[in-house]
């Protein structure tokens, strides 16, 4: 079994995802080529200690970038937009 490490790999921060989250309470993640709806689901929940309405994924494909005179394709990864529960929140940024 994997670990929830593997599953979920980074968040997203962007504006986009950040107004998703602040308006909606969607979430977006970088998560494992191969993990499915219900892994991330299980991951985000145990990680964060949060209940998840649902959750999106979506392949987003490397664009491909010119390198001198050659190009070269970046990899494709997966994104993951997770819904929270009305009243849940998820803090990326702690003050200590």
């Amino acid at each position: 079994m994997r670990s929830l490490y593997d599953v979920v790999k980074r968040p997203i921060i962007s504006e986009k995802s950040a107004a998703l989250a602040e308006v909606g309470g969607r979430y977006t993640f970088e998560v494992d080529s191969k993990a499915t709806k219900d892994e991330v689901k299980d991951a985000v929940s145990q990680l964060f200690k949060v209940k998840v309405r649902k959750v999106n994924t979506a392949i987003v494909h490397g664009k491909v970038k010119r390198a001198g005179a050659s190009y070269k394709k970046r990899s494709n990864w997966k994104k993951a937009i997770v819904t929270l529960e009305d009243g849940q929140r998820i803090d990326f940024y702690q003050a200590n």
